[in-house]
């Protein structure tokens, strides 16, 4: 019996060495496996880094171009961004770009005393045309002009256009640099003021000017001055707080004339070519008299040589007319000295046959 049991007991022995290398091959090839999926999961790992890291340039490339050029998104984008009318004025490309008011030209209009109707009129239609002017009572005409500089002064105002009224026929227009300098003096004729002509244009009040000059002004040296002059004073300053910050209406010097800026239709409202200028008013010619150096004195740096002043112009037109006067009046002192000198002298025989 015991050898029996020791018998088996070598059998299970040998049974389990022989089991052994099967078993050492499976746990090898178990191995081996485990191996090939920790290799794998690394190559996944890294190619997972790759992408994340290839998005993450991806994204701050774009970033960087949209902080580059967000207009051209904008532009390129077919949704519009914003109302295409610019006079929508809170939503106005051009006036978010710069709201403050930089160019501070201040104006001041007024005349003097004795202006007819129509001189005050024509004083009230180029104070509706300038938003950024002042006004002030009427100038006494005994008083000086440098007492205008003071006015100036306490009114802020570094411009001036003066009205100056002469035996209720002649207007003269004084424009200006306050206090330095230079003056222009003009003389106005042939006034028609708005109200008279009553013309088919019309204008928002407050809104920009622009000023048409004809190619002359680039071309004579004193007609350059009166242009900068002429620009300061009736230019309106961009961002004026009383002013409308667009252009529909045109000012054209020394014939002054004034035109409104229509469309041709209303799908044009923005189209720049096709524009039709529709006249307002005032109308009035400018003829220069003098510029001075100063403001209302200083040397005369430009004087109009064909220039004649108004009481000369009325004196030749007199003259003109009593012309035929003086005529009769010469010929009949001519044909009395004709009949003296042709006077036959006395005959001696005339009493011999009485």
């Amino acid at each position: 019996m015991v050898k029996k049991t020791q018998n088996k007991k070598r059998l299970n022995s040998g049974g389990n060495d022989a089991g052994g290398p099967a078993k050492a091959r499976k746990a090898g090839k178990a191995i081996d496996s485990d191996d090939d999926l920790g290799q794998d999961a690394k190559v996944t790992a890294k190619e997972l880094d790759l992408d994340a890291l290839k998005e993450a340039a991806a994204e701050q490339q774009a970033l960087e171009k949209e902080q580059e050029d967000p207009l051209a998104e904008a532009g390129n984008s077919s949704e519009p961004t914003g109302p295409a009318d610019p006079y929508l004025l809170a939503d106005a490309a051009y006036i978010q770009k710069d709201t403050r008011w930089r160019n501070k030209q201040r104006t001041l209009c007024f005349c003097s005393r004795g202006v007819t109707a129509r001189f005050r009129h024509l004083c009230d239609d180029i104070r509706k045309m300038l938003p950024h002017h002042k006004s002030e009572p009427k100038f006494e005409k005994r008083a000086s002009f440098n007492e205008i500089n003071e006015v100036c002064e306490l009114k802020s105002c570094n411009n001036v256009v003066f009205f100056e009224a002469r035996k209720r026929e002649d207007l003269y227009m004084w424009v200006g640099r306050v206090p330095s300098g230079p003056t222009m003096k003009f003389q106005v004729l042939n006034i028609h003021t708005t109200q008279e002509v009553k013309l088919a244009g019309n204008c928002l009040l407050g809104s920009r000017p622009i000023l048409y000059f004809d190619k002359h002004f680039g071309e004579l040296s004193f007609l350059k001055l009166i242009k900068g002059l002429f620009t300061q004073a009736f230019g309106t300053p961009r961002n004026h707080p009383k002013s409308k910050p667009f252009h529909d209406h045109v000012m054209c010097f020394y014939w002054f004339r004034h035109y409104q800026i229509t469309p041709e239709t209303p799908d044009n409202l923005n189209d720049p070519e096709k524009q039709v200028l529709t006249e307002i008013g005032p109308r009035f010619v400018l003829d220069p008299i003098r510029i001075f150096s100063g403001s209302f004195s200083g040397q005369t740096l430009y004087q109009n040589p064909n220039y004649f002043s108004p009481t000369a112009l009325r004196s030749h037109a007199k003259k003109l007319l009593r012309q035929p006067y003086v005529k009769k009046l010469e010929e009949k002192a001519d044909r009395k000295k004709r009949q003296k000198d042709n006077q036959l002298p006395p005959d001696p025989l005339q009493e011999a046959f009485i």
